[in-house]
């Protein structure tokens, strides 16, 4: 089954923004790499650019979100190394030139409306991040502040990987990140 026109500039629209930011996902470039007809994108998304970048970052974070439903009933630990995994996969898959489309529009939109909806997904992330590592073991207040500073961390780490075109700094991130979990998870059990 083919993606419809409006699911396929989306979709062209996330990996625009994730390879390249928002300034590069011009409506030209998503009609380049997606096929679609200029007439079929003023159609789909009559307030322009902005309305498809703001669906672009829903679908980014909707993505995310039925990751980490897949975790559910797991211990901290394995939530933890399972959503890092799956930023590791990113730079994996595209050989370092994919980011994060949430984080793209963050650093390089100066619309309120679309920093409103980066806000709002990574919100989403924390809260289901959270709730996930809370049910693992870890106490809510411990599981929000590591929520935030793995998606912060891998955030970061993703960007300098990029850069660097390399593993290493982002290895170091999600091996400090789990060793963090871990010490959180078993207090009494020292960590290597």
């Amino acid at each position: 089954m083919t993606l419809k026109s409006r699911e396929l500039m989306i979709e062209g629209a996330v990996k625009l923004l994730g390879q390249r930011g928002v300034h590069a996902a011009s409506f030209t470039e998503i009609m380049k790499a997606t096929g679609a007809p200029r007439g079929s994108i003023y159609h789909h998304f009559p307030e322009g650019k902005d309305q498809l970048v703001k669906e672009a970052v829903e679908l980014a974070g909707k993505r995310a979100i039925s990751f980490l439903n897949t975790l559910e009933g797991q211990p901290a630990e394995i939530v933890a190394e399972k959503f890092i995994s799956l930023w590791r996969m990113l730079l994996s898959h595209s050989n370092f030139e994919m980011g994060c489309s949430v984080l793209a529009v963050t650093v390089e939109s100066d619309s309120s409306d679309l920093l409103e909806q980066a806000a709002a997904v990574f919100q989403q992330w924390s809260d289901h991040l959270t709730a996930l590592l809370n049910a693992g073991g870890l106490d809510l207040a411990k599981a929000k502040g590591l929520a935030n500073v793995i998606i912060a961390s891998c955030e970061g780490a993703v960007a300098i990987s990029r850069a660097q075109k390399s593993f290493d700094t982002f290895d170091m991130v999600a091996e400090q990140l789990l060793i963090m979990i871990k010490s959180v998870s078993n207090p009494h059990q020292e960590t290597k």
